[in-house]
């Protein structure tokens, strides 16, 4: 059961494939802010998966987050994601980013579940 307080933290290690150079959106070799996203909507999928009926998954709905600070190729980053509010198949979180102790960047994300053969089908 999906229920507020589930929490999942993932991470990377900074590589030039997830810089703004080589994503496209920006010229400086640092981790990409859609890299960043990326990280904190795992980390949501991540902190729901294993309490979701068989044949589900979660969809990412929206994102709002700050990107603070830049992180240079080879530092590792940790995202967290905490559920804060489940209301039926929508399901809101808030996500954090962090290089070592600094806050990388923060926002909420909202995800719904949905049955994956039924979303799969609608395409």
């Amino acid at each position: 059961m999906v229920e507020t307080g589930l929490k999942y933290t993932s991470e990377l290690t900074v590589t030039d494939d997830v810089t703004a150079v080589k994503m496209g959106s920006g010229d400086m070799p640092v981790l990409a802010t859609p890299a960043m996203m990326a990280l904190m909507e795992n980390a949501a999928m991540m902190a729901v998966a294993k309490e979701l009926p068989e044949g589900c998954t979660t969809v990412g709905g929206h994102i709002e987050s700050s990107h603070l600070r830049p992180t240079k190729v080879g530092d590792k980053v940790t995202a967290t994601a905490e559920v804060t509010k489940v209301d039926g198949k929508k399901i809101t979180f808030k996500v954090a980013a962090y290089s070592g102790d600094t806050l990388l960047g923060e926002g909420t994300h909202l995800r719904f579940i949905v049955d994956k053969e039924r979303f799969m089908s609608k395409l």
